[in-house]
């Protein structure tokens, strides 16, 4: 309002003016440069400029050319460049900007202009050269005519919310383009097939929208032959790479990773002498490496990192000299390392983890000097560690899960200051954790765990300044706990879990500060449970279980208000549980095996650790007064007392049974009432939703696309599209088909709902449609639209290309591989995301209520994406009833209480649901199954194997290679999670850190190592 109003006040000004130096002649002052100043002020009086950066531009000056962040042409005194990059602006850049016939580099960026980019809502100058609106909030479609491309050089719109596809005919005339990125934007579909015809750009940037298709290679990507820079990753790209990238002669930047493509590497790819950068990763490329590859002596960044490549590791890498970054983790590579790796002087970066490599680590690999990061972790290596790489700057060694055999080389003072990671968990190791590791000044993650080290804990281990991960689990440790284990302060976790520790926890535990896990399971720990834990605030893990404590539990613990999980089961503890935190709503499982804990779900004897009262004789005295009269008394009045006792018990017991049936009736006449509800007030509701669809602006039988300028008209019969050919599925609320819209085939899925009795009003529709509709979230299918009419109701929302975790899970043909668990998890950690986003991002919060696998559907990179979350919530404003008697269809993942409607339903009912799928995705099983004899409950069943200590014999064996240290946490989160006792489950928030905590026990300090 204020720009407005400055405006108007301005304007009389300015056309006086340009009155007057048109009627006087004035050759001083043309009348063109008052088309320049106009353009500006009515620029600026579109936009908030919260820091005055604009202050300058003024009504008052002739000419702009001295207004700060405008430079002019000398010769010709018009406006040549505008550059605004970072001054915080808001709003909509509108049409002043067209009067500036001379601008010829227009730079917006990094700023918060928004809205869309029509020709109709935005006009720019003609002969613009260079555009650059990247990293603001620009919405809606590309359109075709907004842009000059003839005389276009460099356009940036990268950063933005730009969507849909990109229209074919967008690079008609783009001869003279150079520099174009597009990426970090909603676009999608193929690319246009005018593209070959930017024939003098350098440098081409789509990454990280949702393009699909082949780029078509050959007569494509690979006829721009002066591309040096090409990055089309994050998308969906998929297909093989042809061959023709040698035309590409000055290619110097490959980047097309996380996509889809398959196939073999093209054989040309080594004769590209300039590429300085590959990444591949995360594909699905196959076969043996080229050996064509040996000629790119400019390469420094190579990751084939996650994809299927296979054969023998390639004996000439050491001819790449300058690589400085080598990533081949995650493939089939077999064979083993060459000598030659020593020829790679400049390699910063190593990582060849999860490949099948034997053999011994070459000693060689020392004279890498550069060297910052080795991983290795998941091959065959066998022997022992090279010592001279301990010898190096190391900042992080990850050699875990290998066959390494002899002893932890001791270190050299440069590594002490640089080392910040060191993993040598799951080998065969023995001897001493060196006494030297307290040297490691900046180390912040040490992990031996899972060897056979036969060694004390070192009181070296208190030295660490900075360590927050210490991981030495069941690794033949004996001996005591240091007392100074948490000197620093900074410990995070700390796990110790099956060693042979003695002694006592020791009370300077409480100086652990920062922990929040703590693991002390499996040992020989005695005495008691130290009160100075009830210091450690940050705690949410506390793990106790099979040790020798005794005596009572500190009540101090209950003020430990982060807690979430704890397990002090197999110890001999006796007495009351604390009265706060999580120790109310522990489970069996988490304190069997005690001496006499206190607890209605055990049923051994409660023992309470206190000495016995003092009773006193209570005739004693009467007795000394000539007592015989009195004890009779005495009797007489404890028989009163008992017929007092029993009458008051009887009387309770009565009043609460009346209490009860009372209730009972009350409720049953109150549901009878809403059955019958009268006629007339169902008239008066299905009155008002006619009489306001007729009055409204809502038009019915109409397509309704929220992302979108027009929604396009639907065809006269939307039944003839939605035909058993394009149907993908059928849920619980209704039919799924997969339609493409427009001339674009921009690909949707539509759900036809079921309940068109129950929808009848096509406002209330519309409304919660909407506001469902802004429920945007990387784990939630997004709802794009709808279709109404009062005979049929659709729901249009984004197409999922991977189909249903009910698909991969349960459906899978033979011949397609079976989930991988980093697949599984990833999948179970969006989920629970998307979930924590619908119970805490709302208020009230969205109750999905029909958590399974056919409702986790999975885009191109298995990403989860929760349907059907909307629908409860839609359905459950008109009809509760109808709601509840469907989910009793989703046998298996229905809490407990959904089947009783007198409970309070609330959202611990997604928690049970999502316990469910834990426990399906983990062992690859329904989570009922019938057999010929028996019905098998699977939370029953995978309770008893964990209680049994046979909890791997319920994992799926299909999925490969899994870590134990992931998946038997992951089991137990989900037996808490279907606890029968809806306040026992945690929050999704809380599964989320949990589950976090699981996949990379790293406090976020260490996300950068």
């Amino acid at each position: 309002m204020a720009s407005l109003g400055f405006l108007q006040h301005m304007l009389p000004s300015i056309l006086i003016l340009a009155s007057l130096h048109a009627c006087m002649g004035d050759a001083t002052v043309p009348s063109q440069l008052n088309n320049d100043v106009l353009g500006l002020l009515v620029f600026k009086s579109d936009i908030h400029d919260p820091s005055s950066y604009l202050a300058s531009w003024n009504e008052d000056e002739n000419s702009p050319c001295s207004w700060e962040y405008v430079q002019c042409n000398p010769a010709t005194g018009r406006v040549s460049q505008l550059s605004l990059e970072g001054l915080g602006l808001k709003g909509k850049i509108g049409k002043g900007l067209q009067n500036l016939q001379n601008l010829k580099v227009l730079s917006l960026s990094s700023n918060n202009f928004s809205g869309d980019i029509s020709p109709e809502k935005l006009a720019l100058p003609p002969n613009l050269e260079k555009l650059n609106l990247s990293h603001n909030s620009l919405s809606g479609l590309i359109p075709t005519n907004l842009f000059n491309m003839s005389s276009l050089k460099f356009l940036d719109l990268s950063e933005n919310s730009l969507s849909g596809p990109l229209p074919d005919n967008l690079f008609d005339n783009c001869f003279s383009l150079r520099y174009l990125s597009l990426s970090g934007n909603l676009l999608e579909g193929p690319l246009p097939s005018t593209l070959p015809r930017c024939s003098s750009l350098n440098s081409l940037n789509l990454s990280n929208n949702h393009f699909s298709g082949n780029p078509d290679f050959a007569s494509g990507i690979w006829s721009l032959t002066r591309l040096r820079t090409l990055d089309l990753s994050n998308n969906a790209f998929s297909g093989y790479m042809s061959q023709g990238i040698s035309a590409v002669h000055n290619l110097k930047e490959l980047l097309l990773q996380s996509n889809h493509f398959s196939g073999s590497l093209p054989a040309d790819i080594g004769l590209c002498p300039h590429l300085g950068k590959i990444d591949l990763s995360s594909n699905m490329f196959t076969d043996a490496l080229q050996d064509s590859l040996q000629g790119l002596n400019s390469l420094t960044f190579f990751s084939l990192s996650d994809n299927m490549f296979s054969g023998d590791f390639p004996q000439w890498i050491g001819s790449m000299s300058s690589l400085k970054y080598l990533d081949f983790s995650n493939n089939g590579f077999t064979g083993s390392l060459p000598p030659s790796m020593s020829d790679l002087r400049s390699l910063n970066y190593l990582s060849l983890s999860n490949n099948k490599l034997v053999g011994t680590i070459p000693t060689s690999l020392a004279y890498c000097n550069d060297l910052s990061v080795i991983r290795l972790r998941g091959n065959t290596f066998t022997g022992s560690i090279p010592e001279g790489l301990f010898n190096l700057g190391l900042e992080e060694i990850d050699f875990s899960h290998m066959g390494l055999t002899g002893s932890i080389p001791p270190g050299s003072s440069r590594l002490f200051e640089s080392l910040r990671m060191l993993d040598l968990s799951s080998n065969n190791l023995k001897g001493n954790i060196p006494a030297e590791v307290g040297l490691f000044s900046n180390l912040r993650y040490l992990n031996l765990s899972w060897n056979n080290l036969q060694s004390r804990m070192p009181p070296e281990l208190g030295f660490f300044q900075n360590l927050t991960v210490l991981d030495l689990r069941s690794s033949a440790l004996f001996g005591s706990i240091p007392e100074d284990i948490c000197d620093s302060g900074s410990l995070a976790i700390l796990q110790l879990d099956g060693n042979s520790l003695t002694g006592s926890i020791p009370d300077e535990i409480g100086n652990c500060s920062s922990l929040y896990l703590m693991s002390l399971s499996h040992n020989n720990l005695s005495g008691t449970i130290p009160k100075s834990i009830s210091k450690l605030n940050k705690l949410k893990i506390l793990k106790l279980e099979f040790n020798e404590l005794s005596g009572e539990i500190p009540q101090e613990l209950g003020k430990l208000e982060n807690l979430l999980a704890v397990n002090i089961s197999y110890n001999r503890l006796v007495g009351r549980l604390p009265a706060g935190s999580v120790f109310q709503s522990l489970d069996q499982t988490a304190l069997q095996g005690n001496l006499g804990i206190c607890s209605p779900l055990l049923k051994g004897p409660c023992t309470m650790n206190v000495p016995k009262p003092l009773v006193l004789d209570p005739t004693a005295y009467n007795n000394q007064m000539g007592g015989h009269r009195h004890h009779n008394k005495s009797a007489t009045s404890t028989k009163d007392q008992r017929r007092t006792f029993l009458s008051l018990s009887a009387i309770v017991a009565i009043s609460a049974a009346s209490l009860i049936v009372l209730g009972v009736i009350v409720i049953s006449l109150l549901n009878a009432s809403a059955r019958r509800r009268p006629a007339f007030v169902e008239t008066a509701l299905e009155s008002m939703c006619s009489s306001s669809s007729r009055s409204g602006s809502l038009a019915s039988g109409k397509l309704i696309l929220f992302d979108s300028r027009s929604s396009p008209e639907w065809i006269s019969s939307p039944e003839s599209l939605l035909n058993k050919a394009s149907e993908i599925g059928e849920g619980v609320f209704g039919t799924v088909y997969k339609i493409p819209l427009g001339a674009q085939g921009r690909v949707v899925a539509i759900k036809r709902l079921v309940t068109s009795n129950i929808i009848q009003c096509l406002e209330d529709f519309d409304r919660e449609v909407r506001i469902l509709g802004k429920a945007r979230h990387p784990n939630l299918i997004a709802l794009k639209g709808y279709y109404w009419t009062p005979q049929m109701q659709l729901l249009v929302t984004e197409f999922a290309t991977n189909g249903s975790l009910q698909s991969k899970l349960h459906e899978r043909p033979h011949s397609s591989p079976p989930l991988s668990w980093a697949n599984r998890f990833k999948i179970l950690l969006g989920t629970a995301k998307g979930l924590a986003h619908l119970h805490h991002s709302y208020r009230p919060p969205i109750i999905h209520y029909n958590i399974k696998p056919s409702n986790i559907l999975l885009d191109e990179s298995y990403n989860a994406k929760i349907s059907d979350f909307a629908l409860a919530r839609l359905l459950t404003k008109i009809d509760r009833h109808v709601v509840s008697n469907r989910f009793q269809s989703a046998l298996g993942y229905v809490a407990p209480e959904l089947a009783c409607q007198s409970l309070r339903v609330n959202e611990k009912c997604d928690v049970y649901g999502f316990g469910v799928l834990i426990l399906e995705i983990v062992t690859g099983r329904r989570p009922v199954e019938y057999g010929e004899d028996n019905v098998v409950i699977l939370n029953d069943h995978v309770r008893v194997l964990l209680e049994q200590g046979n909890a791997l014999g319920c994992i799926d064996v299909s999925m490969g290679y899994y870590p134990e240290d992931e998946v038997l946490p992951v089991l137990k989160l989900a037996l808490v999670c279907t606890s029968q006792i809806p306040s026992c489950r945690p929050t999704m928030a809380e599964v989320v850190q949990i589950m976090q905590i699981i996949k990379t026990p790293i406090p976020q300090t260490m996300e950068a190592y």
